[in-house]
């Protein structure tokens, strides 16, 4: 990769590291001011791709903590797990297609509960990215760069929140007692093998999983949609990242 100069950016950047609040507050003002014409410099590759890495995030999961953010959304919808779709079967055979339908309706209305807490460790992982790790992901050619990044990153984070989050979630929409009443039913069948999920784990993990289908797609639009670069700064580094390619 090309070296672009890194003077100011180094500056800048030690500055802030041991500066006050006010210090780092009139170092932002100079941020501002940065020309934005031109091939970028290292900091303005980092700062642009960590604004767009911002929006990204904040709307991937604004939309998913909205009502039908998961349910609505075909590509993330949380369904029975795999071992317990037998169940769901069975279930819906027997006539029990409102209860099968109430378990998919609360473990989505779970994960869009969670989404929430997802964006403060997103934005957690942004604020730590070093300005070789933006250079990397802006420059490398995948175009899923950034959400590989996030998933190498945030991943056990977001595990070990999302967990009693979901648990709680689950709990509040309903989804323990409509999986209970799903199990008992199922269980009482004879000569069926009971079953035994970890609804809580396999929820976390399904909405862990459409989060990062979400951060992707927005990664995607901010790479090949131009209208979607919404300050000259996005304009200056994707501009600059297109011609890299």
């Amino acid at each position: 990769m090309k070296r672009i100069g890194l003077s100011l950016a180094a500056m800048i950047i030690l500055a802030l590291s041991g500066c006050d609040v006010q210090s780092q507050n009139n170092i932002g003002n100079i941020l501002k001011n940065i020309p934005v014409n031109g091939t970028p410099t290292n900091l303005e590759i980092g700062t642009g791709l960590k604004q767009a890495l911002e929006i990204g995030t904040s709307t991937g999961a604004d939309q998913l903590s909205a009502k039908d953010g998961f349910f609505g959304n075909l590509a993330i919808k949380i369904l029975f797990p795999p071992e317990a779709q037998k169940v769901e079967k069975t279930l819906r055979g027997l006539g029990f297609n409102t209860l099968a339908d109430n378990v998919i309706l609360s473990i989505n209305r779970a994960a869009e509960d969670a989404a929430k807490e997802a964006k403060p460790i997103f934005l957690s992982a942004i604020r730590q990215m070093t300005i070789a790790d933006a250079a990397n992901i802006l420059l490398s050619g995948n175009k899923d760069a950034a959400t590989e990044y996030f998933k190498r990153v945030t991943t056990a984070q977001l595990m070990e929140k999302f967990r009693p989050v979901i648990t709680a979630s689950l709990g509040k929409v309903g989804a323990t007692k409509y999986w209970g009443d799903a199990a008992t039913a199922y269980n009482k069948i004879p000569l069926v093998k009971p079953i035994n999920t970890d609804l809580s784990s396999y929820v976390a993990q399904k909405a862990i999983d459409g989060m990062f289908v979400q951060v992707a797609q927005e990664e995607l639009k901010i790479r090949n949609n131009i209208s979607a670069r919404s300050t000259p700064l996005l304009q200056k580094v994707f501009g600059y990242a297109d011609q890299r390619r």
